[in-house]
């Protein structure tokens, strides 16, 4: 790990924290659209849905943006890694052409957003590159220039770049852009409640009746009445259509410091090599920031949840950074979460096939920020009757691919039953072995128990069965949080939920 960064230190909360906490929901409400989750998908639903003449009430359990959000790498563009290609043989050209045209016209909104509402972000425009290194990998680089531009991006196949090591090739598409997410949302937060919207922080979301008109159960208690639902929490937290058998969770680790700004790469760069390595700069924030100098964002080591020693993954990827960006100084470390379609493509629209008010938008595979955007436009659409061209590629209904996405589902779905099962027959270790600062998960009383021993040697025992559907937890020792193989629920040391899937949190233990 990096010696100077703090693990969950995200660059994008330190620098615009967002001030008091809102207050949770404290009796029963009545709006037109309730949305849960208030990350990029459902601030911009609600922020469009807003401005369509919508009440809206937005129901997120954390705080405003500090989810999934607050912990990207920022990048808002067309160009995901290399999809273009795929969706032209699975989807067709006209499919890519949807898929290329929703993503930006979704950026294209934000810009419109950032300069109709004076939002302070550090908005830039960038060129995007998708990169190897590797000369086996540049026909694979050429066909997926060539598919992205027959989809309608400006894009070029390239073999110079910004950064500061040589590449065997590349895919450029010009004038995307990147931007602070937080100060963007946040403001965005502030002026859908400048205009009616209600925004409840610290309120669970446990229960939902599809009923007409359709109800919305909290943790505090309280109920709110809405003719349309939309649940954006990610991985929702309602599954009425099998959507987890078509998810699947990854983690991913950034590091962050200062460079001088001579050394800025002049675009935003992804690989998919080494197990991915992101790399942007972004402009210094807050005061007192350095003019002369860029924050670099490296992002990469992409993992299942709760599987690994993470600290090692950190370790890897900042040593990366030094190697390639000599002198670095690396003062943020932090981790995000994405959810992977086991089809390649979002899934946003009804919830299941019966659903008639009930609304759902997941599966962004890392690309959450345009996706989110998307989604918002997307659900305002359906919510208020309006022709979407690109609802069809994706309704969470889609049935044409089911033949395209077995193989990647039958994978998923054993690797979660490997995780069932195998974790339940793997040897534990002894309550006495225990560090202070570590977990694990241990046999007491015929029972398994995920225990963390703290600094002062105390120790914090919980039932290690997640509370969503019962695989059980591994300890991230890099995070200090219990994670969840199977679906990415994620707990902290005293059992209460960072992220869900899951609602509940884990059980308390005697030991």
């Amino acid at each position: 790990m990096t010696e100077n960064a703090q693990v969950n230190a995200s660059y994008w909360l330190q620098t615009a924290p967002g001030g008091e906490p809102r207050p949770a929901l404290a009796e029963n409400l009545e709006v037109d659209v309730a949305v849960i989750g208030a990350g990029v998908a459902g601030l911009s639903a609600a922020w469009e849905l807003g401005r369509a003449g919508r009440r809206v009430a937005v129901l997120e359990a954390g705080r405003v943006a500090a989810g999934v959000t607050g912990h990207t790498s920022a990048k808002l563009t067309a160009l995901h890694t290399l999809i273009y290609d795929r969706l032209r043989r699975t989807r067709g050209p006209e499919g890519a052409r949807l898929y290329a045209r929703s993503q930006s016209e979704a950026a294209e909104r934000a810009a419109e957003i950032v300069a109709d509402l004076g939002i302070d972000c550090d908005w830039e425009t960038r060129d995007a590159y998708t990169y190897v290194r590797d000369p086996g990998r540049v026909d694979e680089l050429r066909a997926e220039a060539d598919a992205a531009r027959e989809a309608g991006l400006p894009a070029s196949f390239v073999t110079e770049t910004g950064l500061p090591f040589p590449v065997a090739g590349a895919v450029r598409v010009t004038g995307q852009a990147q931007f602070h997410p937080r100060k963007y949302l946040l403001a965005l937060a502030e002026d859908l409640e400048a205009h009616g919207g209600l925004i409840f922080e610290g309120t669970p979301v446990h229960g939902l009746d599809e009923g007409t008109p359709c109800r919305v159960s909290t943790g505090t208690g309280a109920t709110v009445t809405a003719r349309d639902v939309v649940v954006a929490t990610h991985y929702p937290v309602f599954d009425r259509a099998l959507l987890f058998a078509r998810l699947s969770p990854r983690r991913e680790l950034v590091v962050a410091g200062n460079v001088e700004a001579d050394r800025d790469v002049d675009g935003m760069f992804i690989t998919p090599e080494d197990n991915t390595r992101s790399v942007r700069t972004a402009p210094p924030a807050g005061a007192g920031a350095d003019p002369g100098r860029r924050l670099l964002v490296v992002t990469g080591e992409h993992f299942t949840p709760g599987t690994g020693d993470t600290r090692e993954r950190f370790a890897r990827l900042s040593a990366w950074a030094r190697e390639h960006f000599p002198g670095v100084d690396l003062t943020h470390a932090w981790a995000t979460q994405d959810i992977d379609p086991s089809d390649t493509v979002p899934m946003v629209g009804p919830l299941h096939p019966g659903a008639r008010h009930t609304y759902v938008a997941t599966g962004f595979g890392g690309w959450g920020l345009s996706g989110g955007m998307m989604a918002g436009r997307l659900l305002t659409a359906l919510i208020t009757g309006e022709e979407c061209a690109w609802a069809g590629l994706y309704d969470p209904r889609r049935l044409r691919t089911a033949v395209r996405e077995a193989p990647a589902l039958l994978r998923a779905q054993a690797e979660v039953a490997g995780h069932f099962v195998g974790d339940r027959l793997r040897p534990v270790p002894p309550v006495d072995a225990l560090p202070p600062g570590e977990g694990a998960v241990v046999r007491a009383g015929g029972d398994r128990l995920a225990v963390y021993r703290d600094e002062a040697g105390a120790l914090h025992a919980l039932s290690a069965r997640c509370t969503h559907l019962g695989c059980l937890v591994a300890f991230n020792a890099a995070e200090r949080a219990w994670e969840c193989p199977c679906h990415g629920s994620r707990f902290d040391t005293d059992g209460k939920v960072i992220e869900g899937p899951a609602t509940k949190p884990l059980k308390r233990r005697d030991i």
